[in-house]
């Protein structure tokens, strides 16, 4: 009897061994775990010229009695680079502003078309006549990049116009701080 008991006891014990053994068994055909994949914010933006960044544009003066000055040829030397990661239904836009008005000159500023890059560039706008509050230059900027150096982005354009206001044209250089700015659009 004694060896009956312990015959069933072993029987038992592997019934339950074998039941523990596949009730918890957790390996099928398939598996899966979770990557988490993080893009970082970026909002970048850097001027790129062949030479300085800071440049002169000079009217010329008449050579005739009578005559106005005359505004000096456009400059197209610098261009506007920039690397933007945006949120989910979120854009861009780069302004520009001037620090300061020179009495009886508009500066006007335009953007040319980007070359190089990739993504959601913006579009340009111009030629915009510079003030001291911040203007849209280039809008609807989404997730790209323009590509660096003074060949690719936005190759932007500087021109100076006489206002109507001839009497308020003072001589002597006028220094001009243009700032750029990209911004999140509200």
């Amino acid at each position: 009897m004694k060896r009956v008991v312990q015959k069933l006891s072993l029987a038992f014990s592997c019934l339950v061994g074998l039941g523990l053994t596949t009730s918890f068994a957790q390996d099928t055909n398939t598996d899966n775990h979770t990557v988490t994949i993080t893009i970082p914010e970026v909002a970048l933006l850097d001027l790129e010229t062949t030479g300085s960044k800071s440049f002169t544009m000079a009217f010329v003066a008449p050579d005739e009695a009578g005559s106005k000055i005359t505004a000096p040829t456009a400059t197209t030397t610098t261009w506007l680079n920039y690397s933007s990661i945006v949120a989910i239904g979120t854009t861009r836009t780069v302004t520009v502003a001037a620090d300061v008005l020179v009495g009886g000159v508009d500066i006007k500023v335009s953007a040319a078309a980007p070359a190089g890059g990739g993504g959601a560039l913006g579009g340009a706008a111009g030629p915009l006549t510079l003030t001291t509050t911040a203007t849209a230059l280039i809008t609807s900027i989404g997730s790209c990049w323009t590509g660096t150096g003074n060949t690719s982005g936005h190759q932007l354009t500087y021109e100076l116009a006489l206002k109507s206001d001839y009497e308020s044209l003072k001589h002597g250089a006028k220094p001009v701080v243009v700032t750029y700015t990209l911004t999140d659009d509200l």
